[in-house]
């Protein structure tokens, strides 16, 4: 007789009813895979009385102590989201001896380094495969799979709400407000939408695949951080007519001597590159290392299903390790401590649309302008009329960001620039250092 391996289950919403489900439907092939039967015992809600049809003959608790106490639990999954108390009921699960499975990006992206020295503590494991990426396999590539590689770059498109929106705004033509109220109605977006459209869950994310990809601490103060609250119609039709798509992109670079730059923001994506094709709630990372040259990772980014098959994944992998009686996880993996790159000297090529008296010599004063703060054109183009005043798009060739601010300041000043409508980054094929 086989005794099953006991787990309880910190929340039950969208994700925790997705594990339900599988480990229940895939219970064979996960005894299978791990040797044992893998069993829910204890659920932990916030409400016992609540009737909830899908966690019919599990074990309803509203006492986190109680499964502190249980010495048949080996593993705690954690899916309340939050920092607190979410953070402090991992931490006591550790300390009690107890592994530790999450999909919370908030905590691990704030602190991660809590975690691991809880996990070091007490000799247990503490896994996060779906704090990023929903379904999507990437922490566990970055910390074992890509551990030969020197990776110098990743890059990616980890928030569906935002990519549903820019996607709709893309091919339909849309503005802002109504794809946003779009995506409510069809529960992509929250009713408070901010942490989505404002880049936030996107900056978290990328400070958690910053730290992996570099082996070095990256928290969320370090990411910069803007959203696609800015992005308009026009600017859509300019990216199109220029050969690019614009996508929220979570960046990470490690510049070496210069440090690790890490931002998220809207940019001007070549419809040539691998995540420009990426549309709807889909998510991709794109990631480049010295031996492997290129690779991307593309899949479903949220949802209870593919963020459950990521969460079982570390169910299973702490499980082998109990069958095998050795411990299956890398562990903390930021040995370096490497620093971060300031925001003024990161290096980017940029558009910029402006609206501008019509008159002769327009074109020349904002040039020049450009050319006395360093700013290298590559091309201005004078787009339309709008009303008495004509609107100019200009794209500049890579350049420090302090040098763009001090182009704006400048511009702000000129009597013929009425208003400079818009700025979002370029990438380009290759980004330089200056």
């Amino acid at each position: 007789m086989k005794h099953p391996i006991k787990i309880a289950l910190l929340g039950s919403g969208t994700v925790g009813t997705g594990v339900v489900r599988v480990l229940k439907e895939n219970a064979h092939e996960i005894e299978q895979k791990v040797g044992m039967p893998v069993e829910i015992k204890t659920v932990l809600v916030r409400d016992i009385h609540k009737k909830r049809p899908y966690l019919e003959g599990l074990q309803l608790t509203d006492d986190m102590d109680s499964i502190l106490r249980d010495d048949d639990i080996s593993i705690v999954i954690e899916l309340m989201g939050g920092i607190h108390p979410a953070r402090e009921y991992m931490l006591a699960a550790m300390q009690a001896g107890k592994h530790v499975v999450t999909a919370n990006k908030d905590v691990v992206a704030q602190f991660g380094r809590d975690m691991f020295e809880m996990a070091e503590q007490r000799q247990v494991e503490f896994l996060f495969e779906a704090s990023v990426g929903g379904g999507i396999p990437i922490v566990t590539p970055l910390k074992e799979c890509l551990t030969a590689n020197r990776i110098t770059e990743v890059m990616g498109i980890v928030n569906g709400t935002t990519n549903y929106m820019l996607t709709k705004m893309t091919q339909g033509g849309s503005d802002y407000a109504a794809v946003l109220k779009e995506a409510q109605e069809k529960g992509y977006a929250e009713a408070d939408p901010a942490a989505d459209v404002g880049g936030l869950d996107a900056a978290r994310k990328a400070a958690i695949l910053a730290s992996l990809a570099f082996n070095t601490r990256v928290g969320l103060e370090n990411v910069s951080v803007e959203g696609i609250t800015h992005i308009t119609p026009e600017d859509i039709v300019y990216a199109r007519e220029l050969g690019y798509v614009i996508k929220l992109l979570a960046i990470a670079r490690d510049l070496g001597g210069q440090g690790v730059d890490v931002r998220v923001h809207p940019s001007f994506l070549p419809v040539g590159h691998p995540l420009a094709a990426v549309s709807d709630v889909y998510n991709a990372i794109f990631i480049k290392g010295n031996a492997i040259g290129e690779a991307m990772f593309y899949g479903r980014g949220a949802g209870a299903l593919p963020t459950a098959s990521a969460v079982i994944a570390d169910i299973v992998a702490v499980a082998r390790g109990l069958v095998k009686g050795n411990a299956q996880g890398i562990g903390c993996t930021c040995f370096e401590k490497k620093p971060i790159c300031p925001l003024e000297d990161t290096v980017s090529a940029y558009y910029i649309r402006l609206l501008v008296a019509d008159q002769p010599g327009v074109l020349g004063a904002i040039a020049t302008t450009f050319g006395e703060q360093d700013v290298s054109l590559n091309s201005v183009i004078q787009t339309r009329r709008v009303g008495s005043q004509a609107e100019i798009v200009v794209v500049t060739h890579q350049v420090q960001h302090k040098k763009i601010l001090q182009a704006e300041q400048c511009l702000t000043q000129l009597p013929v620039v009425s208003k400079i409508s818009n700025v979002i980054r370029v990438e380009t094929a290759a980004e330089g250092k200056v």
